[in-house]
């Protein structure tokens, strides 16, 4: 690890520090990623504070801390890090990370004025498609599953396999059950399942469950070796 693996526009950012600094940072986020893709939350935590202590104005810094908060479900500290990112860039492009921290801390009619904000025409398909999906699920907790419904129906639904649209077919599929529409559900579940090659969803699982299939379960291997003559 060297720290060369982070991406060319965070080398930008770094190019505000000392080499010596830089170099330090650069590892410290590469760190940040690998623990928590290993579910490492508080070493995680420990790289993403020391990079902000040493680069508290480089915003991919502040964007690492506030993954981990998020990750850990601290919404407050997670939606200040994402705000101070927005500050020092000028991107939107954490706004459905935003979006979710308010709805995370229960403030949904702040929540969905956010998503509603100018900000919000300025994502990129990929990113819209992610705050699809978040303000479908503050519609849900808010018991509107027809809006739920409704905040789904991007272009993205439709467009094939393109990348992600499997998360937001997954959530469509089980509004459409929570509606009691099982036989489209259904359906939109086979598209999961054909979409989610990485098998980031349960669809299978779903599927199994509409279609009745009861997996047994028959414990060890040992309890089903047949006992040795006497």
């Amino acid at each position: 690890m060297t720290g060369k693996e982070i991406d060319r526009s965070v080398h930008q950012q770094l190019r505000t520090l000392s080499k010596e600094n830089a170099d330090g940072v650069a590892k410290h986020l590469v760190m940040v990623a690998v623990m928590l893709e290993a579910d490492e939350i508080d070493a995680a935590m420990a790289h993403a504070e020391t990079a902000v202590r040493r680069a508290g104005r480089v915003p991919a810094a502040r964007e690492a801390l506030g993954m981990v908060a998020y990750r850990t479900g601290d919404f407050a500290r997670a939606l200040t890090e994402f705000r101070t990112v927005r500050r020092l860039s000028g991107s939107s492009h954490l706004l459905p990370l935003m979006v979710d921290c308010e709805r995370g801390l229960g403030r949904h009619d702040r929540a969905l004025e956010l998503a509603s904000s100018p900000e919000a025409k300025t994502l990129t398909a990929a990113e819209r498609l992610e705050l699809a999906i978040v303000v479908s699920g503050i519609r849900r907790d808010l018991g509107q599953l027809d809006a739920a419904l409704l905040a789904l129906q991007v272009p993205a639904l439709t467009q094939g396999r393109k990348a992600g649209a499997h998360r937001l077919q997954y959530a469509y599929a089980d509004t459409l059950l929570a509606l009691g529409r099982t036989d489209e559900a259904r359906e939109w579940f086979h598209k999961v399942v054909d979409a989610d090659t990485d098998l980031e969803t349960d669809a299978v699982e779903r599927l199994e469950e509409l279609d009745g299939v009861v997996l047994e379960d028959f414990g060890d291997d040992e309890e089903l070796a047949p006992e040795p003559p006497a």
